[in-house]
């Protein structure tokens, strides 16, 4: 399990971001209390020995709502991905909408998926 101490405000809330691989999702903790997750299910390697990791699911609780929350759980999932050298899938409508906003996180979805998500 890795620990990535993320400020998503200006607040003084200590914020803290967890891959669970036990559990197949990053989560999100707001003063120790679990606020949101991102799951991920991770597919075998294709032709190209390249795992694809799909992010079909992100939460984040109602009364930790638009504190940015997500925006930072999600970059880190994505980094994180990047780092381990995954292909990305974004089903997960708040994951695409960061991608589709961050342009330096496009190259992790695969070529010829990009235009069947508008990416």
């Amino acid at each position: 399990m890795s620990q990535h101490p993320e400020s998503a405000d200006a607040a003084a809330e200590s914020v803290a971001i967890v891959d669970s691989p036990e559990r197949s999702r990053f989560e999100i903790s707001v003063d120790g209390t679990l606020a949101g997750y991102a799951e991920y299910v991770d597919a075998e390697p294709d032709g190209d020995d390249v795992v694809e990791r799909t992010f079909p699911h992100t939460v984040v609780e109602e009364e930790y709502g638009g504190r940015g929350l997500a925006t930072v759980m999600i970059r880190t999932a994505l980094d994180a991905a990047r780092v381990a050298g995954l292909a990305v899938n974004p089903q997960c409508r708040a994951v695409r909408g960061f991608i589709a906003k961050h342009a330096e996180y496009v190259d992790l979805v695969p070529a010829g998926r990009r235009a069947e998500l508008e990416l």
